[in-house]
This record gives C-alpha cells, structure tokens and sequence, in this order.
C-alpha cells in the first residue's frame, strides 16, 4: 500500500491523498487549492496522475477544498464512484455547483473590466461541469466497513466540524489508515464532538490549528460587544463566512444574542443563495448536531434570506445599521467582495473573521493589518475597524488535537502531519514527538510512503 501527498502539505487547501494498492488508486478528497497564487496556480495544471486511471474517490467532508477540484477530476476521465456521507452528498448539490458559478461569473466580470492578463479569461470548470459531477455521489452509512476490493474496507465515522463530516478509515491486509479530514472540537456549540479512535496504524493528521490555542472566550460576548459597538455609531456589521458551518453557526449567535435581548434589533441578512440552501439541511439532518429539529427550524427564522444579485446590491445602498453575513469566508470569491467593497473604506462599519484565513487570502491581508486589499482589479481601503472572533473555529486547536490522540491504545507506525502552514504543522510534530513519542513526518507535495 503507497500513499501519496497530492495536497493539503504544508498548507491548509487542496486536499488530495491517493492510495494505491497493487493496481487499484484511490483518492481521498479532491479539494481546491486557495491562497497563495503560486498554490492556485496548481489547481490549473495538468493533474499529477491520469483520471481515468483513478478507480474511486472518498470525501471526508463537503468544503471546497476537499471537493471543489471533483467536476475537474470528471470532466477529465475520472468514472467511478464518489464515496461519502449522506449529508456530504447534499452539501456537494450546494457547494459545487455555486463554485462552478462563482468561476464563471469571476471571468465574465473579468473579460468585461480587462482585468485578466488572459484573453479571453476562463473559469477553472463550469457550473454544467459540476452539475456533470454530481451523479458520481455514493453515500454510504457511518460506522459501517463498505468492501472497495478484496481485503480492502473503507468506514467513515464522524468527525464533527460539520454536516457529514468523517474519518476515512482503510483497512487492508490487517493495516489501518486514518484519514482525520478536519477534526471537530469536543465542545463546539453545534456539532456533536469527534469520534474517539482508538486504533491505527497510519495517521494522515490535521494541523491547521497546530501551534495555536482557541481562546478560551465566550463568543456570545464578543459578537455582542462587536455588534452594539458598530450600530452605536450606525455602521454596518459585514461578516465573510463559510457557506456551510460557519454561517449556522453565527445564526445560531444571533438567535440567541436576539432572544435574550443582548444586541440591538437591526436587520440580519444572509446574502449567499448557498448558505441559504445548506442552512435549510441543518433541518434535515439535526440528528447530525446538537440542534434540535425544532430549534433548528427557529433559527431558520432568524435572517432575510437574500437571493438575486439585485436584492444583494440593494442591501448595500441601505443607509441605516445592519449585519450582513455572506460567503466567502476568506474573501476569495462571492457576494462578500462586494459587500467588502463598500463598507471597508467606511470607519464606522466593522468586518468580522469568524473562520480560518489561508496565507495569500485577502482574509488574512485584513487581520493582518493590511491598510488595502485588491477587490475586483481596484484598491479598496481598509478604514473600518477589522475584528476576528477568537473562539469560533470548527477546527481543533493543538490541545484538542493531542488529547483526541489520547485514546489511541498504541502507537502508530507513523502520522502524517497535513492540513496546516508549515509553521503550524512542524509545531504540532513536535508536540506529539515530544508527548507521545510517536514518529511523526511533514509530508512534501508528491512525496510517496510506502505504508508496510
């Protein structure tokens, strides 16, 4: 068995890891690069192996960068079957056929302002392409051993961090390897906490959080604090937010921070047509998180659902206070840039991180301080206050990270530390080196193991 690194090493996008055994090839996600252009850049090369070659692939989870290269791994020759969770299958009918969309509006806009050093500019795939992509989706049950071949099993078992998030578990020939995907937090506000495992003999391990701890802050009181602030001097709350996750999540926020009177009555807008349709699968698959159906349902009340681009631009000439929450998270695309746009330059309105920014994201141009970002080929100044919610994340910092490992009742032959900047992934080496005294290895991009 040889596992290959096609992504998600030392960085925390692209996720890609192929499995070969004898002449079967498995890919385990098949994720966008994002950030640094040099890593974007990849998502346009020719693919390091040939899809058709390519026998299945497994989805850990629905996030763009874990799926969002799958319509071009199919239009390019890939035919066999997408394995994953009940609840991942769904969020994909979401996720990529808006990120097929997002592409093509992106070159359109670019064509039309000659923004593009590329004459004309195209969209990496399509949303026919992913709509192309979707047919391949075979969800399989958790916890349950699926036979890919002989002697080779694969499970998936929660994860937490999100909807039909999981675990990739491989069993073959009596070798285990575990893929953590991105691993939930114990006592996230939302999502049950992460399966405990309890054996493997190979770990393919995340570490985007790898040398930081989540403060230990209330997020209810500091959304408050942002939010009466920002209206006390009538300005507009803009919060980038992942589509799936991170926007039910703050919804969640508001609902309770409305029901108990802690922030002012102003209108909350949810302006992402895609985290419109993945919020209304918080119902369908309550038994997935803490939530009840009924609790769900209200918190399903809780914002004007925004639609058409013309509704989306309408909201933006609203002159009095406001919380605007649209995708994308880390200012990589969508409705978001626009919202941006407009009240960044304003001092009295306030951006909110309350997710992960990649290195090379506008995201992190922000919280770091930058005084300009670039939005849609023009400079936009950053004249509003920038805020970044300390204790929102869905991934597992180091701490959580190293007590999951805990339960494992032996050693591993080896975890591959993935999933994280370089500096975030060495730091989480050596804190398992140093706790656990398990052998521990930071993958290059391409790099082959041969798993015995």
């Amino acid at each position: 068995m040889k596992l290959t690194f096609l992504g998600a090493t030392n960085t925390v996008t692209g996720s890609k890891f192929l499995v070969t055994i004898g002449t079967k090839k498995i890919l385990i996600d098949c994720g966008l690069f994002q950030g640094l252009k040099e890593l974007r850049l990849r998502n346009w090369n020719k693919f390091p192996i040939d899809p058709k070659t390519i026998d299945a692939v497994v989805l850990t989870h629905a996030h763009i960068d874990h799926t969002g290269y799958l319509p071009l791994l199919i239009k390019n020759g890939f035919k066999g079957k997408v394995y994953c969770s009940s609840a991942t299958k769904d969020l994909c009918a979401v996720l990529l056929p808006d990120s097929g969309y997002l592409q093509e509006e992106e070159a359109k806009f670019l064509n039309k302002h000659g923004y593009s050093k590329h004459k004309p500019a195209l969209p990496l795939y399509t949303q026919q392409d992913a709509l192309n992509a979707l047919p391949l989706l075979y969800p399989i049950p958790f916890r349950k051993e699926y036979k890919l071949d002989e002697d080779t099993y694969i499970s998936l078992i929660p994860a937490g961090h999100i909807l039909g998030a999981t675990f990739v578990q491989f069993k073959h020939y009596g070798t285990t390897l575990l893929f953590s995907g991105d691993l939930g937090r114990p006592n996230d506000i939302i999502m049950h906490p992460p399966a405990i495992m309890q054996a493997a003999d190979y770990i393919v391990l995340e570490s985007t959080y790898g040398n930081r701890l989540h403060k230990k802050i209330d997020p209810l009181d500091e959304l408050a604090d942002i939010i009466t602030r920002t209206i006390a001097r009538e300005g507009t709350v803009v919060i980038p937010a992942f589509a799936v996750g991170r926007a039910q999540h703050l919804l969640y926020l508001m609902y309770l921070l409305k029901k108990s009177n802690r922030i002012p009555n102003v209108p909350i807008y949810l302006d992402s047509p895609m985290a419109n349709n993945a919020t209304q699968l918080f119902v369908k698959y309550h038994e997935l998180h803490r939530l009840s159906a009924e609790l769900s349902r209200e918190v399903c009340e809780v914002p004007i659902y925004v639609n058409s681009k013309e509704e989306s631009q309408a909201i933006d000439e609203i002159t009095t206070p406001k919380i605007i929450i649209s995708a994308s998270g880390m200012l990589e695309g969508g409705r978001v840039l626009h919202h941006i746009k407009k009240f960044a330059p304003d001092e009295k309105s306030t951006i909110v991180f309350a997710g992960y920014q990649a290195a090379g994201t506008r995201g992190a141009d922000m919280i770091n301080g930058k005084a300009s970002i670039k939005v849609f080929g023009q400079t936009i100044p950053i004249n509003s206050e920038v805020k970044v919610l300390s204790n929102m994340s869905a991934h597992a910092d180091y701490e959580e990270i190293l007590d999951w490992l805990s339960h494992f009742n032996h050693h591993p032959r080896k975890i591959f530390i993935t999933h994280g900047e370089p500096e975030a992934a060495k730091s989480l080496k050596d804190k398992i080196e140093e706790r656990y005294h398990w052998q521990c290895v930071v993958p290059d991009y391409l790099q082959t193991e041969n798993l015995v």
